[in-house]
């Protein structure tokens, strides 16, 4: 053997030494939207490498299931399926997901919120549909004497021990759950500071009417102001990207953009003689904003009697 070969060798077996002792890392983590049509919400897909999470899952089953297939396709175990609040846009798609990967867990980030999806699943499944919210989807009707067959809510979510959520094979979601009730009863925000991006659930919409409708009293949509400009104070030294949970991915002037949203809204319907002339005014004043005919509507609605 050549003193070359015998190099080579060495070479050789110290690599394999140092990568025995020192494991392949996972890649850096990775976040993918998957933008649904209806309602214009997102979902949000972490990866590591290693393992998936998802967090918020659709208001329609059929976007479910797109949703569910980009993830099949990554070839990575799902572990969990993160669900930010209480409304149906984001949480439908659970009784789908729970039966293509029934080893992921479902949780939520504390007992109010699970208290908050039941209790909507609840009222929807007794005459809360409208035309400002369709009825629940079979599947997600709850499980009852009557309907033994339905979602079991109480122990199919489960609730996070703590405030983080780490990935298996690296990475850590920072969750906040200290907000008052605004466009929720209570509501989930994620950090990641691998992305150094925030998630904001549905206190973040970018160009897309924010939805007031239902039980959001104007004492709310002027906390939901004051959460907006308390969350833009507490990451504003970090500058980090933000994913609204409605429209595009955008930056920290999201938050002044939805603060003047929410200034033109609180003084039109305030000041509004009828509903068609609020929502005249609001779609004048933000023609390119998406869910007109929806979020814009039933909100006006709410708020001009």
């Amino acid at each position: 053997m050549t003193v070359r070969s015998i190099g080579v060798l060495l070479a050789a077996s110290l690599l394999l030494a140092r990568t025995a002792a020192h494991p392949a890392r996972a890649a850096a983590l990775q976040v993918e939207v998957y933008k649904g049509g209806f309602a214009s919400v997102n979902s949000f897909i972490f990866s590591n490498g290693k393992s998936l999470v998802v967090m918020d899952v659709q208001r329609k089953t059929y976007e479910a299931k797109k949703l569910a297939e980009i993830i099949k396709a990554k070839g990575l175990p799902l572990t969990h399926i993160l669900i930010s609040h209480g409304h149906t846009d984001h949480f439908t798609g659970m009784a789908w997901f729970h039966q293509e990967f029934p080893r992921a867990k479902i949780v939520v980030a504390n007992e109010a919120i699970k208290r908050d999806v039941k209790d909507y699943a609840i009222y929807m499944d007794s005459g809360g549909e409208t035309g400002a919210e369709p009825a629940l989807e079979p599947a997600l009707r709850p499980r009852t004497a009557a309907n033994p067959s339905g979602f079991d809510y109480q122990h199919t979510i489960g609730v996070l021990a703590g405030n983080k959520l780490t990935m298996k094979g690296g990475g850590t979601l920072e969750i906040t759950t200290d907000y008052v009730p605004t466009e929720a009863r209570h509501m989930a925000t994620v950090y990641s500071k691998d992305l150094n991006a925030l998630f904001l659930a549905d206190f973040g919409y970018n160009k897309v009417h924010l939805w007031m409708g239902d039980d959001i009293t104007l004492d709310r949509v002027a906390a939901w102001r004051a959460e907006l400009l308390r969350i833009k104070s507490r990451y504003a030294g970090l500058n980090p990207t933000v994913y609204p949970g409605h429209g595009d991915p955008s930056d920290m002037s999201l938050f002044d953009d939805m603060v003047r949203y929410i200034d033109d809204y609180t003084r039109i319907v305030t000041n509004a003689k009828s509903r068609q002339e609020a929502m005249q005014a609001m779609t004048a004043q933000y023609p390119d904003h998406k869910q007109a005919d929806f979020f814009l509507k039933y909100s006006v609605e709410n708020h001009v009697k």
